[in-house]
C-alpha cells in the first residue's frame, strides 16, 4: 500500500513541475490567441467542431472544441483572421474580419445554424480530415434518428453499441465513458443522449483503455429557450413473434413514459435540462431443459414464467457560464432496477427464483477554466453510490444436473451489497506553436460492503460418466461371462438412477454402485460480510504535433497503478501519426494514411479482490466435497460446521503473489480515401498481443498419474494469476457516405482472428499442470462481422432507420462433463477418437469424442466448436409532424452560399435557408427487432454428458441478440412510439 501512494505522489510530482515549466514557458512568450464557444442555435454546446483561423497569407491553424464546446487557437501573429467553424449536420460559420490584437487574445462565440441536412443526416462518420488524430475514418458518430432507432432498453442499448464498436477492444471488452467519466453499472436514458462515438482517437495517452472499442456517451445540455419532450412507447406480446425455445406464449407488455424539459435557468449566464422515464415490462423467462417427471422417466421441459421488471430514473444537469472563462456543468441521476423471478431460464427451473432491487444515484461536476491565451483547464468529478439486494428462498440445498437443469432451492439466500466510487480527473490543453499538449490525471476509488450468503444452503452436482448398463426394469446387463457391461451415462440418467434407487430403499452405496448418487456437493458458510476498497491512478501526457500541414505526429506516456496487487511499474507508451499525401492546389486531400502503437493495462478487479478476501477460510468456509461419507446424506445437506467431523478440506480463493496487471499491445495500419459521390472508404489492419492475462488456477489439484495431493494440501486453492496470453488480428473495412437528404448509409466489415489460452479470469484449465495445451481459439474468435446502418428518408415525410447485423458463429468449449482428474472442476476436454467404433466414443457432427483420455493421448484444443451464425434487421420507421404558427422566417445571417464546399468534399444545396420548423411536432414511430423473425440460437451445449450436447436450449443472449443480458423474449420485437416535442 505504501509503495501505491508512493507512486502517486511521484507521479502527481512529476506532473506538477511539467504545469510548472509550461506555465514559465508560455509566460515568458505571451503570443495572441483565439478562444471562444461554438453553440447550436439553441444554445447547446457543440463537442468536436473544428474551428480553422486561417491569417492573410494562407496559413491555417486549427482545433477541436473539447467536451463543454470551448476551443483555444494559440500562436497566432497580430493581425486579422478568416475563421471557419464547422460540425457535421451545421451549416459552416465563416468570419473573414477577426482581428487579433497584440498582447491579448480575442474572443469569438459561435453559434451554428442546423441545416436540412442535420434533420435527415442520423449517422456521421467522419470523413478523413488532413493530419487529424481523432477523425480517423473508423470511427462513427450516432446522432439524430439512428440515435433514436437504437433500443430503449439500457441494456439492450449497451448490447448493440459493443456490437458497432466489434470485437477491436481486445480481451478487456468495450469501455464505456460518460461525460468523459467511467460508466456505472447502466447507461443513461437514450432520451437525454445527445450523440454517441465510437472507436475515436485509438491512441490518445488520455485514456487507459484501447481506443478502438472505446464508446463515449454525451448527454444533453441544456439550451437558452424553453424545449421540452415527452415520449411513450408500447409493445405487447401480440404484436411480436413467440420464442422458438418456448412452447406457450407468456404475457408480455411494455410500457416506457419519460418526460423532459431544457431552458434558462438565469438568462444568458445558466440553463437547465431535467428528464424522468420509468419503464414497466413484464418480461420472459425461457425455461428450456431436460427433468424427471412424476413418473421419474427423462422428459423435455420448456415454460415461459412471467418475469416483472420495473425501473425508473431522473436526470438533472445545470450548465453556468460562472464568467467568461469560466464554466460549470453539475448532474444528477438516479436510476432504480426492480425484478421478480429473476435468475430463472434455460436450464435454471423456477424453484430457484430470486427478487433483486437495485439502485444507482451519480453526481458530476465538470469545471472548465481559460487559465490563459493558450491554456484550456478542466477538473472533473463523479460520485456514485449504489445499493443492491437479492432475496431467495434458501431453506433447501440447489441441485445442479450438469446442463440438464438446475433445480432445488434458490443458491442466492438474501444478500445485498453497498458501494462508493468516485472518479476524479484534471486535464490541461496547451496550444503552442504547432503543438497541442495535453497532460493531467485521474484518480478513482471503490469501497464495497458485500454481504452475501450464497450457497450457504449446499449445492449437489451430478455428472456423468462411465456406470453399469441397465435394462428397462433397471436391472444390470451382463455379458456371456456374466462381468457387468459398462457405458457412459449423462448427468440426468445419475440423477435419475439415484432418485430410483432412492424409492425402492436401496442404501446410498448400493446406489452408487449402480451408476446413482450425487458427484459432488458444495456448500459455504461463515460470515456473510465482506468490506474491500480499492484506489488506481493514472496519469499522462500527450503531444499532437502538426510537424507539416499535412503531417501530424502524436505522442504520450501514461503511467498507472493500483492498490491490491503489487504492480507499479504500468507505463504505456503512445505514438501515432496522421499523414495526407499529395498536394492541396486542386482541392482538399482526399486520402489519409495513419499507423500507431501502444501499450494499454486493464485493472486487476475489486470484484476478484472481495472473492479472495471472502474465501479466505476464515471470513467465510467454502466446502467442494467428493467423498461418499458427505454425498451420501443426499437429498439432505450437512451444516457446514459438521463438515469438520468428515474432515472436508476447505476451498479457498486466493490471489497469486507474482499477479501483475495484463497488458495489451497494439499496433494499428489504416488507409482512408475520399471517394466519388461523397464515399469515404476505410481499410485498417490492427494487431493486439495481451500479456499477462488472468485465469484461474486450482494450486492444490491432484498430481498427473494418480500421484495424489500435493504435499501439505489443505484443500483446493482457487488462485487469480497473469499467466495467460492473447493474440488477435483484424483487418476493418469500413465505407459510409452522404449522398444527400434522401439517403446515408455506413457500413463496417470485420475479419477477425483471435486465440489465446484463457477467456478471463474465472477461466481454468483443462489440465493445472499443462497449459500448452490451452492455446487455441478465444472466445473472441468471430472470424466474420458485418454491420450496416444509416437512414432513409423515404416519400411522405416517412424516415427508415436500418440497422442490420451478421457474423459468423462464436465458438464454444467441448468438455466430458466429467472430472476424472479429481481437481473439484469439471473442465477436462476429451481426446480425438482414433477409432470410432471404440467402446466409450462418442460420434458427433464436431468429430468423434473420446472422453476417457489415457496417457498420450492428444485432447482436443480449447473452444473447439463453433456455433451458429447470426444474422438480424432492426428497423425504425417514423413519421414526423409539425404544428403550431411558423416564427418569421430566418437563418440568412449564417446561411452556407451557394455550392458552397463543406467538409469532407460535400457540397451544400444551392440555398442553405430553409422555412423555420413549426414550434410543436408530433413523431409517430415503429421499432421493429429482427425484422425478419430468423431464429439466432444461442451457443450450443459442449458438455459431453449433456442429452443436449450440440443443441442450443435458447436464443442468442441480449434483446437485440448481441451477447449480453438475458435471453431475447420474443424472436421478433415491436415497439410503437409516440414523441412530443416542443
Amino acid at each position: 500500500m505504501y509503495s501505491f501512494y508512493g507512486s502517486i505522489k511521484q507521479s502527481l510530482c512529476v506532473l506538477s513541475i511539467l504545469l510548472l515549466c509550461v506555465h514559465v514557458s508560455l509566460t515568458q512568450q505571451p503570443t495572441p490567441a483565439l478562444q471562444g464557444r461554438v453553440t447550436d442555435q439553441l444554445g447547446a454546446v457543440i463537442v468536436g467542431a473544428t474551428v480553422t483561423a486561417t491569417n492573410g497569407a494562407g496559413e491555417a491553424k486549427s482545433t477541436k472544441t473539447n467536451n463543454e464546446g470551448v476551443f483555444v487557437i494559440g500562436g497566432l501573429a497580430p493581425g486579422k483572421y478568416a475563421v471557419r467553424a464547422e460540425a457535421p449536420g451545421f451549416a459552416v460559420y465563416e468570419n473573414a474580419a477577426v482581428e487579433i490584437a497584440a498582447g491579448r487574445p480575442a474572443s469569438l462565440n459561435i453559434k451554428l445554424v442546423a441545416t436540412i441536412a442535420e434533420q435527415k443526416m442520423n449517422v456521421q462518420s467522419n470523413a478523413p480530415a488532413p493530419a487529424d488524430p481523432e477523425n480517423n475514418a473508423g470511427a462513427i458518430t450516432l446522432r439524430g434518428k439512428i440515435l433514436g432507432a437504437l433500443p430503449d432498453n439500457p441494456e439492450d442499448l449497451r448490447a448493440v453499441l459493443e456490437a458497432l464498436a466489434g470485437p477491436a477492444a481486445g480481451p478487456g471488452g468495450a469501455q464505456f465513458y460518460v461525460d468523459g467519466f467511467s460508466a456505472g453499472t447502466r447507461l443513461p436514458s437514450k432520451d437525454s443522449i445527445r450523440e454517441i462515438r465510437i472507436n475515436q482517437n485509438p491512441f490518445s495517452a488520455e485514456y487507459d483503455r484501447l481506443g478502438f472499442g472505446s464508446i463515449q456517451v454525451i448527454t444533453r445540455p441544456g439550451t437558452d429557450k424553453l424545449h421540452g419532450n415527452g415520449a411513450f412507447s408500447f409493445g405487447d406480446e401480440s404484436l411480436n413473434s413467440r420464442n422458438p425455445f418456448a412452447l406457450n406464449r407468456a404475457p408480455y407488455q411494455s410500457r416506457f413514459y419519460f418526460g423532459g424539459m431544457s431552458g434558462p435557468l438565469i438568462a444568458k449566464r445558466a440553463t437547465f435540462y431535467i428528464s424522468g422515464g420509468r419503464r414497466q415490462t413484464d418480461d420472459n423467462a425461457i425455461i428450456n431443459a431436460i427433468v424427471l417427471d412424476s413418473s421419474l422417466k427423462i422428459a423435455n421441459f420448456s415454460r415461459a414464467v412471467v418475469t416483472p421488471q420495473r425501473d425508473g430514473g431522473l436526470n438533472i444537469r445545470i450548465d453556468s457560464q460562472l464568467n467568461p472563462k469560466h464554466t460549470l456543468s453539475a448532474q444528477y441521476n438516479y436510476m432504480r432496477l426492480s425484478v421478480e423471478n429473476a435468475g430463472i431460464g434455460e436450464f435454471s427451473l423456477a424453484s430457484r427464483a430470486h427478487t433483486t432491487a437495485n439502485s444507482e444515484q451519480i453526481a458530476r461536476l465538470t469545471e472548465t477554466a481559460i487559465l490563459s491565451a493558450r491554456i484550456v483547464n478542466e477538473t472533473r468529478f463523479q460520485f456514485i453510490h449504489s445499493r443492491r439486494s437479492q432475496t431467495g428462498a434458501d431453506s433447501a440445498p440447489s441441485i445442479n444436473v450438469l446442463e440438464s437443469f438446475l433445480g432445488g432451492g434458490s443458491p442466492i439466500g438474501l444478500s445485498s451489497a453497498g458501494e462508493n466510487r468516485f472518479e476524479l480527473h484534471n486535464h490541461t490543453t496547451v496550444a503552442a506553436g504547432g503543438h497541442t499538449l495535453k497532460f493531467g490525471g485521474r484518480l478513482r476509488g471503490v469501497s464495497i460492503m458485500n454481504i452475501s450468503r450464497a450457497n450457504f444452503g449446499g449445492t449437489y452436482t451430478f455428472a456423468g460418466g462411465l456406470a453399469p448398463r441397465l435394462d428397462a426394469g433397471d436391472q444390470v446387463v451382463r455379458d456371456a461371462t456374466g462381468s457387468v457391461l459398462l457405458e457412459p451415462i449423462t448427468s440426468i440418467e445419475r440423477y435419475r438412477r439415484t432418485l430410483v434407487f432412492l424409492r425402492q430403499g436401496l442404501r446410498p452405496k448400493e446406489i452408487r454402485d449402480l451408476g446413482g448418487g450425487a458427484t459432488q456437493l458444495s456448500i459455504a458458510g461463515g460470515d456473510p460480510e465482506t468490506r474491500i476498497t480499492q484506489m488506481d491512478f493514472g496519469g499522462f501526457v500527450h503531444d499532437d504535433w502538426r510537424v507539416r500541414p499535412n503531417f501530424t505526429l502524436s505522442s504520450g506516456l501514461r503511467y498507472e497503478a493500483q492498490s491490491n496487487i503489487e504492480s507499479h511499474l504500468d507505463f504505456a507508451p503512445r505514438l501515432a501519426f496522421a499523414w495526407a499525401p499529395g498536394k492541396n492546389s486542386s482541392g482538399p486531400r482526399r486520402t489519409v494514411i495513419r499507423g500507431g502503437f501502444g501499450v494499454f493495462f486493464d485493472r486487476f478487479s475489486e470484484n476478484y479482490t472481495l472473492q479472495a478476501r471472502r474465501y479466505n477460510g476464515v471470513n467465510q468456509q467454502q466446502y467442494v466435497v467428493s467423498g461418499p461419507s458427505v454425498l451420501d446424506l443426499f437429498p439432505t445437506a450437512p451444516a457446514v460446521t459438521a463438515l469438520a467431523a468428515f474432515t472436508a478440506p476447505q476451498t479457498t480463493r486466493l490471489v497469486s503473489p507474482d499477479l501483475r496487471t495484463p497488458y495489451t499491445l497494439q499496433s494499428a495500419f489504416s488507409l482512408e480515401r475520399q471517394l466519388p459521390f461523397n464515399f469515404t472508404a476505410s481499410a485498417s489492419f490492427l494487431y493486439t498481443r495481451t500479456l499477462h492475462l488472468l485465469r484461474s488456477r486450482n494450486l492444490n489439484a491432484p498430481l498427473p498419474g494418480g500421484g495424489g495431493q500435493p504435499p501439505g494440501d489443505r484443500g483446493p486453492a482457487l488462485a487469480y494469476e497473469s499467466s495467460g496470453v492473447h493474440k488477435q488480428r483484424q483487418l476493418i473495412i469500413g465505407v459510409n457516405n452522404f449522398v444527400g437528404r434522401r439517403l446515408n448509409l455506413f457500413v463496417n466489415y470485420i475479419l477477425n482472428q483471435a486465440r489465446s489460452d484463457t477467456d478471463g479470469a474465472e477461466t481454468f484449465p483443462a489440465n493445472t499442470y499443462d497449459l500448452r495445451s490451452e492455446f487455441g481459439r478465444s472466445l473472441l474468435d468471430v472470424r466474420h462481422r458485418l454491420v450496416l446502418g444509416g437512414s432513409i428518408n423515404a416519400p411522405w415525410g416517412v424516415s427508415l432507420n436500418p440497422l442490420i447485423i451478421l457474423r459468423s458463429g462464436s465458438p464454444f468449449n467441448i468438455t466430458t462433463g466429467r472430472d476424472a482428474n479429481g481437481d473439484t472442476l469439471f473442465t477436462e476436454r476429451p481426446a480425438f477418437a482414433a477409432d470410432p467404433g471404440s467402446p466409450g466414443v462418442i460420434v458427433t457432427h464436431f468429430g468423434a469424442f473420446d472422453p476417457n483420455v489415457s496417457p498420450g493421448q492428444r485432447i482436443i484444443p480449447r473452444n473447439f466448436g463453433d456455433g451458429p451464425s447470426f444474422f438480424s434487421v432492426n428497423l425504425r420507421l417514423s413519421k414526423r409532424f409539425g404544428f403550431g404558427p411558423r416564427p418569421g422566417a430566418g437563418t440568412a445571417a449564417q446561411s452556407t452560399p451557394a455550392n458552397k464546399q463543406l467538409s469532407g468534399g460535400a457540397r451544400a444545396p444551392a440555398s442553405q435557408a430553409r422555412q423555420p420548423e413549426r414550434p410543436f411536432s408530433l413523431t409517430l414511430a415503429a421499432q421493429v427487432q429482427n425484422l425478419f423473425n430468423h431464429v439466432n440460437a444461442a451457443p450450443p451445449i459442449g458438455n459431453l454428458a449433456s442429452p443436449l450436447f450440440g443443441l442450443s436450449n435458447a436464443t442468442a443472449a441480449g434483446g437485440f441478440s448481441f451477447g449480453t443480458g438475458p435471453p431475447a423474449t420474443s424472436n421478433r420485437r415491436i415497439e410503437l412510439q409516440l414523441n412530443l416535442n416542443f
